[in-house]
């Protein structure tokens, strides 16, 4: 994989796997997942990363209706590229977190690449209050359960969206699930070029000591030669660690409040596009340009912002 010319900060905004309670610059609702978005986009985010929540109490949800409450919402105010999550929450059916991309169609979508132990269940030592009945027990029962993301459910996500023309993020969280992107290039349900996703430091995954983000590139290289672009995301405390890591390397970088909470030790990130002003200031320190949203769809071979349903 040659050095990208031009970065692409992707920005994901809320997620599933922190709640409301952990943080009180957590967007729990559409307006602020809506404002939060925006607001990366302007501070330099070529792709917002999106899951929905549910009004009322933050929990996730994954039905259509709740991005339609504030997808059409971004793209009015914004050329952002919209990402699509399909890992949903660990507690979903894999029908349930395919529905938004299957109807939406958005210009990318994430896909996970294997079936995994992810322990969320250590942050209620660092988090005691909860405001919402359902937060506790679904930190609590991840020790005892698996996300699920069995070669039948990644080879349905795929051909369930071919004719959408959407373009997949591919996430990885161990090397074993870069082997199964090349599998399923092989097999002809991922096109060239790849959209790389390497996750380091989740509870289940691979660590995020700087051997393991260069064990991870160094097989995505040799994996998918040139066919791929290869971006990082380091959960936690190792959020800008690990992407400027990323950076120095020829990578490109996620940010994020779903990914990290802070901004400095022991020091809440007060929005979204706090964390992309940072990763941006580093990148241009370092001397590299950020990439737009239309360099993004060039590099991408993305389908454009007006094939989509949204």
């Amino acid at each position: 994989m040659a050095a990208p010319k031009k970065v692409i900060i992707t920005c994901a905004v809320t997620g599933s796997i922190h709640t409301p309670s952990m943080s009180p610059h957590l967007p729990a609702n559409a307006a602020e997942i809506a404002e939060a978005a925006i607001g990366a986009a302007q501070a330099g985010a070529a792709v917002v990363h999106f899951h929905a929540r549910e009004t009322a109490d933050g929990r996730p949800v994954q039905k259509p209706k709740a991005y339609l409450e504030f997808l059409p919402q971004v793209k009015a105010a914004c050329d952002v590229i919209v990402n699509i999550t399909t890992g949903g929450s660990i507690a979903m059916t894999i029908q349930e977190r395919l529905q938004p991309a299957l109807q939406l169609k958005p210009e990318v979508a994430s896909l996970n690449m294997g079936s995994m132990n992810f322990g969320l269940y250590e942050m209620l030592h660092r988090f005691k209050d909860f405001k919402h009945d359902w937060e506790q027990p679904f930190l609590a029962s991840s020790d005892d359960r698996v996300f699920r993301n069995t070669f039948k459910d990644i080879a349905y996500i795929l051909e369930a969206c071919a004719a959408n023309n959407t373009h997949f993020e591919i996430e990885c969280y161990d090397i074993g699930h870069l082997y199964t992107a090349a599998h399923f290039l092989e097999r002809g349900l991922l096109k060239p070029p790849l959209f790389i996703q390497s996750v380091f430091g989740i509870r289940g995954g691979i660590g995020p000591h700087p051997e393991d983000v260069m064990h991870m590139k160094r097989t995505a290289d040799r994996l998918f030669g040139d066919d791929f672009h290869w971006s990082v995301i380091g959960a936690g405390r190792n959020q800008m660690y690990v992407a400027t890591q990323s950076a120095i390397m020829g990578g490109n970088v996620r940010v994020g409040l779903e990914d990290s909470l802070w901004i400095g030790k022991g020091q809440f990130a007060k929005s979204n596009a706090e964390q992309v002003a940072k990763i941006r200031r580093i990148l241009e320190e370092l001397g590299l340009e950020i990439a737009t949203p239309e360099d993004v769809r060039k590099m991408l071979h993305l389908k454009g912002r007006n094939n989509v349903n949204f």
